[in-house]
């Protein structure tokens, strides 16, 4: 099917509601039950559309895109093992993709999708030829082991860095746990997201150094970020209502500015966790219960002490019973920075399934990914959590890592340079 036949796609905007304008209209023959109240249509916002020209800088920002950016509708993530402990083999990896990552990120092929030659073999896998950049952002991860005497790079250790702790949630399992270096791939078109990971692995693949060690395919963007609308996670709820988005909070809680070595400064630390949700348990639950676990009404968004999505909540008020409104196991009450001594995160978090698992149920959840100044704001917060969270009756954290991402490198050098110079 010719371009010309897809005007929206050829000028650069697609919008979601002329995806669906036929499924709607079929569906509004449809008798509503129920009463005004409980519709379970939410109003279209009109500025919901994405721009599939749009291009974020690789070079010349003080940090990685793909943090503080808005996010995007889908991700690729994929960590890495690096298969040298040669310092020379990681460097040039690190420039490879950075190179690659910066042409990937304005919408470019990675060299010819179709070489001259009969027997070549492309430099570029193609799927994403004539997508534009639709957003993409990618952002380079080093896992704990880059930082060791085994890369001989421990004097470079960020001062924060390390394992996280065991946590009372914890169900890893070893093959969705850790890994040397991490990509998270962040567009509005999931294919151009995919491109990126898929091109950057045969880098990695190609020069021997790296091989893949888990990756997670995410959609619908689980955390709202600057001027963007509440999104739902796969509970039906609306997720990330009080993610920080103004600048003065990302700068409080999101960048290292510790004094350290300049090349660390801007920079930030990832935690990722992949989370499985128990969705046929959860879906026969009653709502009633549900609001109480999260402690907000799952249509609204409003916490139960308020009215509407942006009140904010108040822990301490008690029903004509004496109970609180809010249960002190309610998600929102434990993750509060009211009640965890100011401490905040900015979660970049998706929805992402994975089919059906071995007993034919559905196997889908959270891949949860944080950025903090510090690490230890995630385990103090996750501590509580995984202690006492009512929730956690109805997911299991299954794969986890941290990472500390570099700030963007400068135009003609790459991520983490620094490390490498004589």
């Amino acid at each position: 099917m010719s371009s010309k036949q897809h005007p929206a796609r050829e000028a650069g905007v697609f919008s979601r509601r002329n995806l669906l304008k036929g499924a709607v209209a079929s569906a509004l023959a449809i008798p509503m039950v129920g009463s005004a109240h409980n519709k379970t249509v939410a109003d279209n916002d009109p500025e919901d559309k994405v721009d599939l020209s749009q291009e974020h800088a690789f070079y010349g920002t003080a940090e990685q895109a793909g943090i503080a950016t808005p996010p995007q509708r889908y991700i690729m993530y994929m960590t890495f093992d690096m298969t040298s402990t040669n310092p020379r083999d990681l460097q040039v990896l690190l420039a490879r993709w950075s190179s690659a990552i910066a042409q990937l990120m304005k919408g470019e092929t990675l060299g010819q999708v179709e070489p001259i030659r009969d027997s070549g073999v492309g430099a570029d896998t193609g799927e994403a030829l004539d997508l534009g950049p639709a957003s993409l952002t990618v952002t380079v991860g080093l896992g704990p082991r880059i930082f060791t005497d085994a890369f001989g790079l421990a004097k470079y250790k960020p001062a924060l860095m390390r394992e996280l702790v065991q946590l009372p949630s914890d169900n890893l399992k070893a093959e969705l746990t850790g890994g040397d270096l991490s990509l998270q791939a962040c567009a509005d078109d999931p294919q151009v997201a995919y491109h990126a990971i898929r091109n950057l692995a045969r880098i990695a693949k190609d020069t021997g150094a790296a091989e893949t060690r888990w990756s997670v395919l995410g959609f619908g963007r689980a955390s709202a970020g600057k001027g963007q609308s509440t999104p739902r996670n796969l509970f039906g709820f609306k997720d990330g209502t009080r993610n920080i988005t103004e600048k003065d909070d990302i700068d409080k809680f999101v960048w290292i500015d510790d004094g350290g070595p300049a090349w660390q400064q801007r920079g930030s630390y990832q935690v990722v966790r992949k989370i499985m949700m128990r969705m046929e348990n959860w879906d026969t639950d009653r709502v009633s219960d549900q609001n109480n676990i999260f402690g907000r009404h799952k249509v609204s968004g409003a916490p139960l002490s308020g009215t509407k999505e942006f009140d904010t909540p108040d822990f301490t008020k008690k029903d004509e019973s004496g109970n609180l409104v809010i249960p002190a196991t309610a998600h929102i009450s434990l993750a509060a920075h009211e009640n965890n001594n100011g401490i905040r995160i900015l979660r970049r978090s998706y929805n992402f399934t994975d089919g059906l698992n071995n007993e034919g149920m559905l196997s889908a959840g959270l891949l949860f990914i944080s950025y903090q100044k510090d690490p230890a704001h995630f385990e103090t917060l996750q501590a509580k959590l995984g202690a006492s969270d009512a929730m956690n009756e109805y997911i299991s954290h299954v794969g986890s890592g941290i990472f500390f991402v570099p700030p963007a490198p400068k135009e003609g050098s790459y991520i983490g340079a620094e490390m490498f110079e004589a």
